[in-house]
């Protein structure tokens, strides 16, 4: 039974959502109309960190909704149903909105998001057992001076940031380079990462 509390809860949630939803204060910078992408809910026990939506996800304002977000949940071993349930799973980029294309991919995250919307989100999710950090802007927005040197530095001390945080590299298709370069993380990594995303999630 929906106590008086959790009902105040869940109304101040949904109004935080609408305002993230309809923010335009980086608008000037974008190369299209902002629509902020999140994913949230109060009660939810993991966090994803990533960088910022890319164009697929821009356009149907789905989060991960592309080959990255398919290798992603190939690597947490969950389901869609589960992934964009957000009862158990909150989305959170480092930005919300799509950047657009630079030159040798994405443009990096606008820097106004984080510093604005992040304190406010994270405050309402009291029940996140583990924060996965994908990619380098995710790992220095939330690990800042412990953040290694490299990004592959830094998910290799994974067990260093335990149990609060775990590093990962990006899934993009545009990594395939790293994943050959690094078979360690599919061999001896990714058992560790599906066990405490299990964990976490409490399947």
């Amino acid at each position: 039974m929906t106590s008086a509390r959790d009902f105040a809860r869940d109304r101040k949630f949904v109004r935080l959502l609408a305002d993230v939803r309809a923010c335009n204060v980086c608008a000037a910078h974008l190369p299209h109309e902002p629509r902020p992408v999140v994913q949230a809910g109060p009660t939810a026990r993991l966090l994803i960190v990533g960088q910022a939506p890319g164009r697929h996800v821009h356009e149907t304002g789905i989060p991960w909704n592309d080959p990255s977000g398919n290798r992603l949940r190939e690597w947490l071993n969950v389901s869609s149903d589960v992934f964009y349930d957000d009862t158990r799973i909150a989305i959170v980029p480092t930005a919300f909105c799509y950047p657009g294309k630079g030159r040798s991919g994405d443009l990096p995250p606008r820097p106004e998001c984080a510093p604005l919307w992040h304190p406010q989100l994270l405050s309402m999710l009291p029940d996140v057992q583990l924060t996965l950090l994908i990619g380098r802007y995710a790992q220095q927005t939330f690990l800042k001076e412990n953040c290694r040197a490299t990004l592959t530095d830094t998910v290799a001390a994974y067990e260093s940031y335990l149990p609060e945080y775990l590093p990962l590299p990006h899934p993009s298709p545009l990594n395939r380079s790293w994943w050959r370069n690094n078979a360690w993380f599919e061999r001896d990594m990714l058992p560790v990462v599906r066990e405490r995303v299990k964990a976490a999630l409490a399947l």
